[in-house]
This record gives C-alpha cells, structure tokens and sequence, in this order.
C-alpha cells in the first residue's frame, strides 16, 4: 500500500511539473535573433601600438555596413556582416595618448552605441625577465649541470648495488 501510495505521488508531482513547463513554453515570447544594439572592443585595455578587434549588433540591420569612430584609433573603421554580427578590426597608433577613449558605433538604420577603450602606454622592457642562472641551458658547469651528472651516477650506484645483490641471493 506504500509503495502504491508513493507511486501515485510521484505521478502528481511530475505531471505538475509538466502542467507548468508546458505553460511557461507556450506563454514566453521567442527572442528574435539580431534585436540588440550593441558594440564590444576586444581587449578593451590594450597597449598603443597594439590591435583590437570590434564586434557589434545593430538590431535588424546586421546585414549591412556599420561605422565606428574613435579617437583611439584616430579615425573610424568599417564593419562588415560577419555570421550574424557585424566585425571589423583596427590598430591603435603606438604614440597614442594614455587614458580612456569612447568608441561610437553608427548603424545604417540610425541606431547608435558606444563602448569605452582604454589605452595604456607603459615602457616596454629592454631585456627578459631575470629568472634564474639557467645552469643546465649554457654550455659552461653550472650548478644544474653538477647535479644533473650527480643524480645520473646516483641512479647508477643504486642500479649496481641492486644487481649485484640479485646476483648474491642465486650463489
């Protein structure tokens, strides 16, 4: 009787659960691709000198050209329909100012967007990082050289001894 009892609950429980899916499907309104306005800068910090990549969105105007204008990159870049989006890339001049630059898209249907690009212009290093005296990279006998050939003969003593007990037991 329990297990009937159970049963019939678990039965209730999910067709509940079914009843609400089925309501919340039927009454949700289906996102149409493309009914967004946007723009995004890929990295939206980077070195002047360095390249960016622009993605945007001009709601249903997504098969036609798009501008976008900055004075990070000095000038405006064209956006093409690329699978959906629109896309394009640029370099920012590497004598570009530091700070924060406004980056304005301009669709063909008159919608607009702006995203902010941040320009950084730190010193770039003469020389590697200082990460050690890099003993077993050079020719010469470093310290990693040294043990290197230490742990080798290591192994070996270990391997002998090893052998010649084997070879001790058999006599």
């Amino acid at each position: 009787m329990r297990g009937l009892l159970s049963h019939r609950v678990l039965s209730s429980v999910l067709g509940l659960v079914g009843l609400v899916a089925a309501f919340v499907l039927t009454t949700a309104v289906p996102a149409r691709a493309g009914e967004s306005v946007f723009i995004e800068v890929t990295p939206n910090s980077v070195q002047a000198g360095s390249r960016v990549t622009i993605r945007a969105g001009c709601d249903n105007s997504n098969n036609r050209q798009a501008q976008v204008t900055s004075d990070a990159f000095g000038g405006r870049v064209m956006l093409r329909p690329d699978n959906g989006f629109l896309t394009g890339s640029t370099t920012v001049p590497g004598n570009k100012a530091p700070g924060d630059y406004p980056v304005n898209l301009d669709c063909s249907n008159g919608n607009t967007a702006s995203t902010m690009l941040t320009v950084l212009n730190m010193s770039q290093p003469s020389k590697g990082p200082a990460t050690g005296g890099g003993g077993t990279a050079g020719g010469g006998r470093g310290a990693g050289s040294l043990l290197l050939v230490g742990g080798l003969v290591a192994v070996a003593v270990v391997a002998g001894v090893g052998a010649r007990r084997k070879s001790g037991s058999r006599v």
